[in-house]
């Protein structure tokens, strides 16, 4: 679906907006974060770790993922996140989305493949980011692999 009804579609972030996302937004909640090493969302995690970001696995099935705890849903992370990345089939896009809104993030992440405008406008609507159909390893390897994400040195 390109947009609703007679509206252009959602617009995509350009590779600056992006790259801000990746080097001011601390902690991101992997949603459908699978426990398996071979699952691109495992890996993806895995080197978002090792990128300094904290990561936060939600996955109904499972209580542990990468050494942290697993959540059930959005609404059980007791602190604020930052990013929503979404490892989820286009039909559950719009509950978790909802539910990105109702925790207040920043930004809602849609991985390779997956789309939902609807749901991406209701977002959008409500004061978040959007970003669709895009790795956010692979966005991060190409706009900020090298930048250190360490908090800024105090001004003298």
């Amino acid at each position: 679906m390109n947009g609703l009804p007679g509206q252009p579609p959602d617009p995509a972030p350009l590779p600056q907006e992006i790259a801000h996302i990746l080097k001011s937004c601390r902690k991101i909640a992997v949603v459908g974060l699978s426990p398996k090493p071979e699952r691109d969302s495992h890996k993806v995690a895995s080197y978002l770790l090792e990128q300094g970001y904290e990561v936060v696995p939600v996955n109904p099935g499972q209580t542990e993922i990468l050494g942290r705890t697993c959540y059930r849903s959005l609404l059980e992370i007791p602190f604020r996140v930052d990013v929503v990345d979404l490892f989820l089939s286009r039909e559950r896009v719009p509950s978790v989305v909802d539910q990105a809104i109702e925790i207040r993030a920043r930004v809602v992440w849609m991985q390779l493949g997956i789309t939902h405008e609807e749901a991406a406008h209701k977002a959008r609507q409500a004061g978040l980011t959007v970003v669709m159909n895009h790795c956010i390893k692979q966005d991060h390897e190409k706009w900020v692999a090298g930048c250190t994400l360490s908090a800024p040195s105090p001004r003298a």
